[in-house]
């Protein structure tokens, strides 16, 4: 039988540990919450009473329910009052000296079967509770923010962890609501060793200049449906702490660069742009501590002189996949007439059954009705040569991520098209300007990537070369915006926004799995239980094809040749294997019986 707590302490009455102190009163569970000073104590409380104030006002908490959650917190001062808990955990800063004093003083103080647990994200458990003399009995609880809304918790063991004091824990994560993910005591743990990782690396685009501060949150929000951008995200849980934990992943755990602060967070760190809490950070706020963003000197003008494009009327998609498919059925209906050539392969008739299958889709579900159903079919024309893309005013090619099959498809186009016509190419890992340069009109090639699903996400990637000229890139983001689509627009590197940030973050995914340090399951329920991401990262990778982004993930790795980019053996086994994910029945998950 497990354990069961009647009585625990938290320690530290910041955002955190006042939100853990609320999911245990939420639960029924008697809390001492203890910090070092009265005026700590008293924003401690206020803290608490913020919270459940706003859940009351939202009908998430009865103003009964409420009351008794209060009732069942006893704020004190000093750790004496922790004499007879069951269980503690600390949630003071991230501080490795800190947490260690505090250990040692709960372990005089505490009783001698009391437990003793650290919220760290990413100090090593086993070192704070060495400065014990019960480190047997000394555990990881790693709470997300906001504790009392997100699922997951975090059990991490030592190597002399007792396995009586996880199983425990792991009751108790189960009596609280939580999800329990547990794992051993490694450098970030599951979520914060994938997430900083991604997280740094935003930064560093910042700090090249590549992409504005709005384009690259955008670019993730919508291209790959995160719930926020990593930089907004970043201000959100302060500089300061990103500092320390990834300072504290890239000393402890291997040296990875990947982990390594960027130089850029280490000055705003000093310069006090702690994001949220100081008022500025990426973003700037209202006020500290204000979730209210307001403009500032990097603020985009709301309109701004842009180049005149050049007027767009019928559209030429070249492809015969799923990609091709897709664009087709954005282009018509977004009310362009769409020739559809399936790039002499002789599948044009596979291509509009995939057109005609979605279309039938949406109507059944209530997204399209009958009249604009034969609309969109009437605008589509269906041919096996090239040569009927004489006359159109925009190509986009979706063949095969090959370069000679797209430089080859270029020249093609530039010997059939009209003077003036924009070239796009849809790739995802090869050099735009690859392919630019097997025409004789490089400064009106240019990219525009579809994150896919391309007919459902609301994003594209405008990607110029150092050749595309100024009309060309305002003529693709014009005709976006007739699609109803947000554009980023970005230089031409590997992965451009979106896939060099999420490739890398799904690569590090798997190379966790490969060290069997977590299994897929775990992996995917920390990243959509503790971060909020819509899918786990081995989800995406079976969605999008482990193919696909092993071919990605080169691209990125041959032009940054950083070694924590090389692509993970098991995710090149997997694909040499023909475990591809969704479409070949199996990848990391068997989808065979779906």
């Amino acid at each position: 039988m497990a354990r069961e707590f009647t009585r625990v302490g938290v320690v530290g009455l910041g955002t955190m540990g006042a939100g853990i102190v609320e999911v245990f009163a939420r639960n029924g569970v008697d809390v001492v919450a203890v910090e070092v000073s009265e005026p700590a104590l008293a924003r401690g409380r206020a803290t608490l009473a913020r919270s459940t104030d706003r859940a009351v006002a939202k009908g998430k908490l009865a103003e009964t329910d409420r009351d008794a959650l209060h009732s069942r917190v006893d704020f004190q001062v000093g750790l004496e009052a922790l004499r007879a808990v069951d269980l503690v955990v600390e949630a003071v800063p991230e501080h490795l000296d800190l947490k260690r004093r505090l250990f040692a003083e709960l372990d005089r103080i505490c009783r001698p079967d009391t437990i003793l647990a650290t919220n760290t994200s990413s100090l090593s458990v086993t070192d704070i509770a060495v400065a014990t003399d019960r480190p047997q009995q000394v555990v990881g609880l790693h709470f997300f923010n906001p504790a009392p809304v997100m699922k997951l918790v975090e059990v991490v063991r030592t190597v002399v962890t007792a396995a009586d004091v996880v199983d425990d824990v792991e009751a108790l994560c189960a009596r609280l609501g939580k999800v329990d993910v547990t794992i051993s005591d490694r450098a970030g743990f599951i979520a914060n060793a994938l997430l900083f990782g991604y997280l740094n690396q935003a930064v560093g685009m910042v700090e090249a200049r590549y992409a504005t501060r709005e384009d690259i949150d955008l670019a993730m929000k919508l291209g790959c449906g995160l719930p926020m951008g990593p930089l907004a995200l970043l201000d959100l849980i302060g500089l300061d702490t990103a500092y320390e934990i990834l300072n504290t992943m890239y000393r402890h755990g291997g040296r990875d660069r990947r982990h390594a602060p960027t130089p850029l967070i280490r000055q705003m760190v000093t310069a006090g742009l702690l994001g949220r809490k100081s008022g500025r950070g990426f973003y700037t706020y209202d006020k500290p501590g204000s979730a209210k963003v307001v403009p500032d000197g990097q603020t985009p003008a709301p309109t701004r002189t842009v180049p005149d494009s050049a007027p767009v009327t019928t559209v030429g998609v070249v492809g015969a996949g799923a990609l091709a498919a897709g664009l087709v059925e954005v282009f018509a209906r977004a009310g362009y007439p769409v020739l559809s050539v399936d790039g002499d392969t002789g599948s044009s008739a596979g291509i509009s059954d995939a057109v005609r299958t979605a279309l039938d889709e949406d109507v059944a579900r209530g997204a399209l009705d009958a009249a604009d159903h034969e609309a969109t079919l009437a605008r589509i024309t269906w041919s096996a040569t090239l040569e009927q893309l004489a006359d159109v005013d925009l190509v986009v090619e979706a063949v095969a991520e090959e370069s000679s099959v797209k430089q080859a498809l270029f020249a093609r186009l530039d010997e059939v098209c009209k003077p003036g016509v924009l070239l796009a190419t849809t790739t995802s890992s090869l050099p735009v300007i690859e392919v630019a340069m097997a025409t004789q009109r490089p400064a009106d090639v240019l990219g525009l990537h579809f994150p896919d699903p391309a007919a459902r996400r609301p994003l594209v990637e405008v990607v110029r070369t150092i050749r595309t000229s100024a009309e060309a890139t305002a003529t693709a983001t014009a005709v976006c915006a007739a699609l109803g689509r947000t554009t980023v627009v970005c230089g031409d590197r590997a992965g451009f926004v979106v896939d060099a940030l999420l490739l890398p973050y799904l690569n590090d995914a798997v190379r966790m799995l490969e060290a069997g340090y977590a299994s897929v399951d775990d992996i995917d329920h920390a990243m959509k239980l503790g971060c909020g991401y819509p899918t786990g990262p081995f989800e995406v990778l079976d969605a999008i094809g482990l193919d696909v982004a092993l071919a990605g993930q080169r691209a990125v790795y041959r032009e940054q040749r950083e070694p924590g980019l090389a692509p993970a053996p098991l995710l090149e086994h997997l694909v040499t294997a023909g475990y591809l994910g969704h479409r070949s029945g199996r990848g990391f998950r068997d989808h065979s019986g779906r």
